[in-house]
């Protein structure tokens, strides 16, 4: 089964090689490689030790045609496949945002049109505050007058009714809801701002290197 291996390997390594190279092997390989104690080996067929530490193969006038890295363990092949895939993923997002700034560019050839679009988008989330800030006065107001109801009948001595304590309970709930909303929305507004400086400062360095033809 070794020997049968032996031939497979040395066959694709034969085929993967230039037509220039195998002439000049004249028929006759040899490899050479270091183990695991550095020393030196020579041999004319491919030995298990060969292929765990790495080998050259050598030509009849002992020049190296090709060299094999030594075998991966499971996990060094694992840590290979992973660091390939983040290379990978570093490639694809550095492509994207590649692309990403060049569709900026068409879209907008000059800083007043950029401009214009950022503040579009400030624009839109003012209106969506602006909306929380009517339903919140709104929803503020209903508390207040069901506050008022039960203020009222507690004055009587009377206890205040269930149905009007859980309504109470379910419009505070509301309101601290409608509350969270708009301190999200401010929040996104100030980020939505810090970030707009960056990307116009980074679109007026696109924008000097696209007019020095810089790609």
């Amino acid at each position: 089964m070794r020997k049968l291996l032996t031939v497979v390997v040395v066959t694709m390594l034969l085929a993967s090689l230039p037509v220039h190279a195998q002439q000049t092997m004249g028929g006759g390989i040899r490899y050479k490689w270091h183990d695991g104690q550095g020393l030196l080996h020579f041999s004319d067929s491919l030995s298990a030790e060969a292929m765990k530490y790495g080998y050259d193969l050598v030509n009849d006038q002992g020049l190296v045609i090709q060299h094999v890295a030594r075998q991966l363990n499971p996990e060094e092949r694992a840590a290979a496949n992973k660091l390939a895939e983040e290379e990978a993923a570093k490639r694809r997002a550095a492509q994207e945002v590649a692309n990403a700034e060049a569709q900026m560019l068409s879209a907008y050839p000059d800083e007043d049109s950029y401009k214009i679009s950022q503040q579009q988008q400030l624009d839109t989330i003012d209106q969506q505050m602006h909306t929380t800030q009517i339903n919140l006065r709104s929803q503020e107001k209903a508390l207040t007058d069901l506050l008022a109801r039960a203020a009222d009948i507690e004055r009587t001595k009377s206890p205040v009714p269930k149905f009007l304590s859980d309504s109470i309970a379910s419009q505070r709930d509301v309101v601290t809801g409608q509350r969270s909303t708009l301190q999200h929305q401010q929040a996104l507004r100030a980020q939505t701002v810090q970030q707009q400086v960056k990307d116009l400062a980074r679109y007026r360095q696109l924008k000097a290197a696209q007019a020095q033809g810089q790609p």
